[in-house]
């Protein structure tokens, strides 16, 4: 069966269609944070899956090329020299009883003029030959089996280089998530210990009011319960940020000390809420790594099926060599007179298998129907991601301008409550409430702008594309992705 799916894409993302192509390429550098910028690049370059899927890559290159050798003819070289001194009782050489004897064609020297020598007695035969030969062998193509094997091969190379770029994808989008929840947990930290220290003074007093019978003793205890609770959340908070330090140190292959250190400056990247241009969903067939993969697997398993069907056919191969052969070895070098040459052709058919090839058939077309399901899932996967992408985007937005405008009025609660404390109108009280109000809206606006940025992270990477920075791994020859409404099995 033949993937439909992409066909039956729609034509745009409904209300979130923005007009323009995407150009995801280092889109990172719209927060304008030169730490960002820094961590991923080093994570590009640095990252251990990144090393792990260069390596996959380059197997899977290498087995392309060694695929392709079976295209071209076979040529061998060999050298080789043999010694042998056996009796010639019962061989038919020589006389028996001890005569000596010497070759019958020259008795006085013995030289039989070939190569064999003997020892100058009868009961010996002593051999030397010398050889060099050079050999060639091609097996014809007549259908297609080697070839669609090597086109095969060189499928599978192309799934590796995409799964190479989803990994990079992958790892600069863990760096980037980690690299915002850094922001905010340093942010939740500092937050959590101003709030501690508003507190301890909100309770000192709340004490001195109900010790001169202005408070009572519920608001005593809630306070105190409050402060209680904002000290024992700072533990809690220190191990979260150590964790994601870990997480992000393991993505630029350094220990959570080097990465402290790293980032011990001012961390503050800008948030930023201009449209992604999306392009149409059809696009994320090229540039989503993973659509791209399933869809050269798919490929693969195609000309497999062709590779198996020509074993059905015979099979015509040459065999050739030219060379030469001496009883010496400065005559294997004698070509005018020494040399020797062969030729052969061979023509093989299946007669009879128990089954072998017709196996190898239904396996290669069960294995299509297999890719095929997982690159129809892929699209529809990629499709779903970048709709929720979308959305999610717009939702973490509109959450965030909501936060922000809550924590513009907690500041002019604020500026009034200082005002009235300076004029001898407000108290004190009233003033550390509303500081604390701001204290905890801010909070509350750090982990939005985290998700805001997080959401932006998502949407890029649900669109997929290249986000490679300098990228020296190359496979073979790229040829243009094209996807068909009908996948044909490969005659």
């Amino acid at each position: 069966m033949a993937p439909q799916v992409a066909a039956d894409l729609p034509d745009d993302y409904r209300d979130h269609q923005i007009q323009g192509s995407y150009a995801p390429t280092a889109w990172w550098q719209v927060f304008e944070d030169p730490v960002l910028n820094e961590v991923v690049e080093e994570a590009l370059q640095d990252n251990l899956d990144i090393l792990e899927a260069a390596a996959r890559l380059a197997r899977t290159n290498a087995q392309a090329r060694q695929a392709r050798a079976s295209l071209f003819p076979g040529l061998n070289g060999s050298g080789g020299a043999s010694y042998s001194n056996s009796p010639t009782a019962g061989s038919g050489f020589g006389a028996s009883g001890g005569q000596q004897s010497g070759n019958l064609d020259d008795p006085q020297t013995g030289d039989n003029g070939g190569d064999q020598a003997t020892n100058g007695t009868s009961d010996r035969l002593e051999i030397q030959t010398y050889s060099t030969s050079l050999g060639a062998s091609y097996e014809l193509d007549l259908f297609g089996r080697v070839r669609n094997d090597f086109l095969a091969a060189v499928a599978d190379a192309k799934a590796a280089e995409f799964d190479y770029h989803a990994i990079q994808l992958a790892s600069a989008a863990e760096a980037i998530r980690a690299y915002f929840e850094i922001v905010d947990a340093r942010r939740q930290i500092q937050l959590t210990l101003l709030t501690g220290d508003l507190l301890a003074e909100r309770a000192e007093q709340t004490e001195e009011r109900f010790a001169r019978g202005l408070a009572q003793s519920f608001e005593v205890y809630q306070i105190r319960q409050d402060l209680r609770n904002t000290q024992a959340s700072l533990p809690t908070r220190e191990s979260q940020l150590q964790q994601i330090e870990t997480r992000l140190a393991l993505q630029l292959r350094e220990t959570p000390g080097e990465i402290r250190a790293k980032l011990d400056r001012s961390l503050r990247p800008r948030l930023n809420f201009d449209p992604v241009p999306t392009g149409l969903p059809i696009d994320i067939l090229a540039q989503r790594p993973d659509v791209a993969a399933a869809w050269e697997r798919l490929e693969g398993a195609r000309l497999r099926i062709g590779a198996r069907k020509a074993e059905r056919f015979p099979r015509l191969s040459f065999s050739g060599s030219l060379g030469t052969q001496s009883d010496s070895p400065g005559g294997v070098l004698d070509i005018a007179d020494k040399w020797l040459a062969s030729l052969a052709a061979n023509l093989t058919a299946p007669i009879f298998d128990a089954g072998r090839i017709s196996a190898g058939i239904a396996s290669a077309r069960a294995t299509y129907d297999e890719r095929a399901a997982i690159y129809a899932r892929t699209v529809l996967r990629a499709h779903g991601e970048v709709v929720s992408a979308l959305e999610d985007y717009e939702e973490q937005r509109q959450r965030y301008l909501l936060i922000y405008s809550q924590l513009e009025e907690a500041q002019a609660s604020l500026d009034i409550q200082s005002r009235r404390f300076a004029s001898g109108v407000g108290t004190y009280v009233s003033f550390l409430d509303a500081q604390r109000a701001v204290f905890q809206i801010e909070a509350s606006l750090s982990a939005a702008a985290r998700d805001a940025a997080l959401a932006r992270l998502g949407v890029h990477r649900a669109l997929g594309g290249d986000w490679t920075l300098n990228d020296d791994v190359r496979s073979l020859e790229m040829r243009p992705l094209t996807v068909p409404a009908q996948v044909e099995d490969s005659e």
